[in-house]
């Protein structure tokens, strides 16, 4: 039997799905598993919602039997189940979010297309979603933080238990109804989960976020049951193994969430089964867009566009300047050098300015405390703006704000 295991799409930023639809024709891929954050965000785009039914209908017409689909810390639960049972017409198995039946998480995927049962082409797969706070602990008054850090442990572990002992249960029944007694001959028991492992890597700005608030609890490999032949995993973006657990797998975001991520090499994982013993194999994925972050002063920057201009590069481009000058019109100036070229400037930062800014906060202050005319007065103060040429400014910016706030009245 051979899987496919990949995670955390975030479709509504971009995915490249033709290209993940045509590595299941090339494999002969028997079952897709997405292990969470399907999805950017709770309410997805229109352009988003039809990238994933189309992929889902193309692949539903190929050689991939089954796709199960489980939900994320950035899904919505009730959009995602929304259409479950018209999916599963497709053989599209999807768990949103925990139900009161345990049973739901577990499907039992079984070949009897001989007319008797193929047990190197079934599974058990125990498709547990992102387990939120509410759903593994009760909170009782005066609890301490390590209090809950281990409540949701207990929760998260007890979960596993009784999902992975309903599989268990499962898989001997349709031994026995297929008469089939040889204790060599088992099927394998796949689980999935959503959630932040003990040692787990992660890079600055790849979006991923702690799932519980005011908690850093992040369980170890032992909450999972060692019946469990392969967990796939999702939420963390880097592609790893839990510990020195080889069966206990992140897949990874398949393309960079930030510029963080932006050199790492994206994979997913290719499962085969011999009996219940899985051969992992990890397949990279073509950069499709490129992702480049320049940071220097404005000589700095400039060199490496033109260095980018002659290679014709198309990246996405995050430009930090960290240069001793003020400069006003610096967007100005990066988009008149990337005039003639397929380049994009995707965020500035600018931090001789917010230097400036930050060091003209007192020290018993924090950004947080100041309002805008505060922060907009502090610039003034920091660029040693001339008191001549301070009221026509302020009266400028004033207008701005009331323009701004003008617009969004309108449009809510």
């Amino acid at each position: 039997m051979k899987i496919l295991h990949t995670s955390d799409w975030h479709l509504g930023r971009s995915l490249y799905v033709d290209w993940l639809a045509q590595i299941i024709d090339d494999e002969k891929i028997d079952a897709l598993l997405v292990a969470g954050d399907v999805f950017d965000t709770g309410t997805p785009g229109n352009r988003a919602q039809e990238l994933y039914y189309r992929f889902l209908c193309r692949v539903s017409h190929s050689c991939c039997r089954h796709v199960v689909v489980i939900g994320g810390n950035h899904d919505s639960p009730s959009f995602l189940n929304a259409p479950k049972e018209l999916l599963r017409a497709l053989n599209v198995y999807v768990v949103g979010s925990m139900t009161d039946r345990l049973d739901d998480e577990v499907i039992s995927i079984l070949d009897f297309r001989s007319g008797i049962l193929d047990l190197e082409k079934s599974a058990i797969i125990c498709a547990v979603p992102y387990l939120r706070d509410k759903d593994v602990r009760t909170v009782e008054p005066g609890e301490t933080i390590d209090d809950k850090n281990r409540k949701l442990e207990e929760g998260i572990r007890a979960h596993y238990a009784e999902v992975v002992k309903i599989a268990e249960r499962k898989r001997k029944e349709v031994l026995e109804q297929s008469k089939i007694s040889d204790q060599k001959s088992k099927i394998p028991i796949i689980a999935m989960g959503h959630l932040f492992t003990a040692g787990g890597k992660t890079v600055d700005g790849d979006g991923v976020r702690e799932l519980y608030a005011g908690s850093l609890a992040h369980v170890g490999a032992d909450v999972f049951p060692s019946s469990i032949d392969y967990l796939a995993l999702g939420h963390l973006h880097v592609p790893q193994k839990v510990g020195s657990a080889d069966n206990i797998r992140y897949s990874g975001s398949p393309i960079p969430m930030g510029y963080g991520e932006s050199t790492q090499e994206k994979k997913i994982l290719l499962i085969k089964f011999d009996n219940t013993t899985p051969e992992i194999q990890p397949l990279p994925i073509p950069c499709f867009q490129q992702l480049v972050r320049i940071v220097g002063s404005l000589d700095d920057i400039h060199a490496k566009l033109e260095e980018l201009k002659k290679e014709e590069s198309r990246a996405w481009l995050e430009i930090e300047y960290t240069g001793n000058d003020v400069i006003a019109n610096l967007r100005d100036m990066l988009d008149e050098a990337l005039a003639d070229s397929s380049m994009e400037i995707r965020r500035i930062k600018n931090r001789c300015v917010m230097d400036r800014v930050i060091s003209a906060i007192f020290e018993d202050e924090a950004l947080d405390d100041l309002d805008a005319g505060d922060v907009f007065t502090r610039c003034l103060d920091a660029f040693e703006v001339p008191d001549e040429d301070r009221e026509e400014l302020t009266v400028s910016y004033n207008e701005i704000i009331t323009s701004l706030h003008e617009e969004d009245v309108n449009d809510f």
